[in-house]
């Protein structure tokens, strides 16, 4: 919450004075009752929405889930110096990039096991194989769930998580556990 009085804007912690000249301490706002602030003709004003940018625009639009076709303002469609079309790509596309980032982040960790074994027919543990195949079926099954999704809604709700009996779940098919974490 923020506060203003006569117009002008009140910091929390921050001693203030009233037109009068009555000097408050900067633990005022926070100790004060919504009647004493009332009488004194401070008002509270409600903070601003804050929306998920992966989702939304700053006013609280949806941004368009799927990829389009770039124009201009006559509404015809823009190419790249290639002659190409231009594509402005949607949040599922941005999302399942996001997510091949990081699966070849969580995979790169453990590639030099599999260099080795090019280079000197070195046995890859089972561990460290079942965990990459883990996480190669953990993104492609995020990519699914991504791609399921019909509306934002149904998006925020898949990044979201379900809390039964005090216990957090995510929403989403997670990445399998490091096997040296």
């Amino acid at each position: 919450m923020a506060f203003t009085l006569n117009g002008n804007p009140l910091a929390v912690d921050v001693a203030f004075k009233t037109s009068d000249g009555t000097q408050y301490p900067a633990n005022w706002l926070r100790l004060a009752t919504a009647q004493e602030k009332t009488d004194l003709g401070i008002a509270e004003i409600a903070d601003p929405t804050v929306y998920d940018s992966r989702f939304y625009w700053g006013n609280g639009t949806a941004k368009a889930l799927d990829d389009v076709n770039a124009t201009d303002e006559n509404g015809d469609l823009l190419k790249d110096e290639n002659g190409d079309q231009i594509v402005t790509l949607g949040v599922k596309s941005v999302l399942k990039a996001q997510e091949k980032v990081t699966a070849g982040t969580l995979l790169a960790k453990y590639d030099w096991y599999v260099v080795r074994k090019a280079e000197k027919s070195t046995a890859i543990p089972t561990a460290i194989t079942t965990y990459r195949d883990g996480v190669r079926t953990a993104c492609n099954t995020r990519e699914t769930e991504i791609d399921a999704c019909a509306d934002t809604a149904a998006l925020v709700t898949l990044y979201g998580q379900t809390e039964k009996d005090g216990v957090f779940t995510p929403n989403m098919t997670q990445y399998p556990t490091d096997p040296n974490s």
